[in-house]
């Protein structure tokens, strides 16, 4: 009896290592398909979200080769899951006609209906040339907040979550401070009424501070008042802040800004400049950019924004993607 005990046991210790070696066979004959491209194998999804940032295309748009019409079948074609309208793309849409409000309802009543269409979601507005939400100047800042609100209401419609704005002004360190979290304040007070987030990213002047950013929005402490962080606009003197400028001559860390930008981050973008020949971003590792935003807690849409020359806008994105994606499975 204890032979015959000891022959079952034998029995079912090579079952189940046979089937272990069975098991492990297929695993390794679904790898080796996958690289052959023979079967589609299920891949572990990064932890964020893709979305593609207008500005990538805007080249095209300006040259008249894109309609801004056209950017979620174009984001839809590139296989990208959201989209980052920039409001000043849509300058002659607005202009067409004597009524500008019946302009921006026609607008965005075709936007809305080709996200649908093309099943990609609506992120966000980045608005610019509407004013300066930072301004000193009481008059002009409660124009801003104003000129502001029917983005907000453009968010809306569409299904954003959020409208980027710009938080420039002129005076001191503290001065400028001040006037953002007054003008802030008002337009958040009423994209709060709306549903809408109020994202400010680091785009040139005290915005590429990040710790001037960041002290900012604990001051103005509003729930839907957040950053939006870039990961190449930390230059302190250049325009909107690009770290890719010859000019730039008193660049922010940029992995310090992204750091102290994250806590209170509701989008991020994935700026991206020339490409090195393995497909990296000589000016910023993007695997240490995604750690830190991984280690924040971040699992929303992360946007695609190339800037960069030596490649098509086209190629540039998908570059830009693949990058991501890449850096992703390094953590």
């Amino acid at each position: 009896m204890r032979n015959t005990n000891k022959m079952l046991r034998q029995y079912g210790f090579i079952v189940l290592l046979s089937i272990a070696l069975i098991s492990c066979g297929k695993k390794e004959k679904e790898a080796v398909k996958e690289e052959t491209g023979t079967e589609t194998v299920e891949v572990q999804k990064p932890f964020f979200k893709l979305s593609l940032a207008q500005w990538s295309l805007h080249k095209a748009i300006f040259a008249g080769e894109l309609s801004p019409l056209d950017f979620a079948q174009k984001a839809s074609e590139l296989g990208f899951d959201g989209i980052e309208y920039v409001s000043q793309l849509y300058t002659k849409e607005l202009e067409k006609g004597d009524d500008p409000q019946a302009a921006m309802d026609n607008l965005l009543k075709t936007l809305k209906e080709n996200s649908e269409k093309y099943n990609v979601a609506n992120v966000l507005i980045m608005v610019d040339g509407e004013g300066h939400l930072a301004t000193v100047n009481d008059e002009e800042r409660a124009q801003t907040v104003e000129n502001h609100k029917k983005w907000v209401d453009a968010a809306k419609y569409l299904g954003c979550h959020s409208i980027r704005v710009n938080a420039h002004g002129e005076g001191t360190y503290e001065e400028v401070a001040e006037a953002a979290v007054k003008g802030l304040t008002a337009l958040s007070t009423y994209a709060a009424t709306q549903g809408i987030n109020v994202l400010v990213e680091n785009h040139g002047g005290y915005t590429s501070n990040g710790q001037w950013l960041a002290e900012v929005m604990s001051k103005v402490n509003m729930p839907n008042c957040g950053t939006l962080p870039d990961f190449g606009n930390f230059c302190m003197t250049e325009g909107y802040g690009s770290i890719n400028s010859k000019e730039c001559e008193d660049p922010y860390d940029i992995y310090k800004g992204v750091e102290e930008l994250m806590p209170f981050a509701k989008a991020v973008s994935a700026k991206s400049y020339d490409f090195d020949a393995d497909g990296n971003q000589p000016k910023i590792d993007y695997a240490k950019m995604l750690q830190i935003v991984k280690d924040a807690g971040y699992e929303g849409f992360v946007g695609v924004e190339y800037e960069g020359g030596n490649l098509s806008e086209i190629d540039g994105i998908n570059a830009t993607k693949a990058l991501l994606l890449k850096s992703a499975e390094q953590l």
